[in-house]
């Protein structure tokens, strides 16, 4: 199944609000954004990469850095959350998913910068990180973050999610969300047309 056109990854961007009312820019990464998005990752505090990334590193691994900054649908998707600054393109939040057909659901993994953080940010990014799922025709939102990450857990309970135990770790707490909207239902314009597009699909195949 394939919902996105690969070859013009700018139909897939979104101008989303925070709950503060700043404009937020929500775009897959490509290439030219690696130097960008590590130093992102080197400015989080110790604490926010730990969260992110289960473990202690200072930046992304060369061969991890490659991986977040290529999209596909075998692979999965990283997308940034951007504002400007003084003129400038700033990233303040980035999310990687990717979706599973065997299970029909969506898994992600997220993080905002930590001098954004309460500012509406990770709201945005999880309500936008639905539409997708949706679009994808998921029916699931999954992820799992560590059982002392209390802004995430705050941020996933505020939003709707469920809380499971982690089946193979217990240092983690899985989080689940139902998606059930049909394609007309999704808020975001562009994957309400990557939806749209799925459908149209799936028709001609039957």
């Amino acid at each position: 199944m394939s919902v996105l056109r690969l070859d013009d990854l700018n139909q897939h961007s979104d101008i989303l609000r925070t709950a503060r009312g700043d404009r937020l820019t929500l775009r897959f990464v490509v290439p030219r954004d690696a130097e960008a998005l590590q130093r992102y990752v080197r400015t989080l505090s110790s604490g926010s990469r730990y969260n992110r990334f289960f473990g202690a590193m200072s930046e992304l691994p060369k061969a991890l850095l490659e991986r977040f900054t290529h999209v596909s649908e075998a692979e999965g998707f990283t997308v940034i959350a951007t504002m400007q600054a003084g003129g400038f393109e700033t990233i303040v939040g980035e999310a990687r998913y990717i979706f599973h057909e065997d299970t029909q659901s969506v898994e992600f993994g997220m993080s905002v910068a930590d001098r954004w953080q309460g500012h509406g940010v990770g709201t945005a990014l999880l309500k936008n990180l639905e539409c997708r799922a949706a679009a994808f025709g998921a029916s699931a939102l999954v992820g799992d973050t560590l059982r002392s990450n209390s802004t995430m857990i705050g941020l996933a309970r505020k939003v709707g999610f469920a809380f499971t135990q982690h089946p193979h770790d217990w240092k983690l707490v899985r989080i689940e969300k139902d998606v059930d909207v049909a394609p007309a239902e999704i808020p975001c314009a562009s994957w309400r047309l990557a939806a749209a597009s799925r459908e149209l699909a799936a028709a001609r195949v039957n």
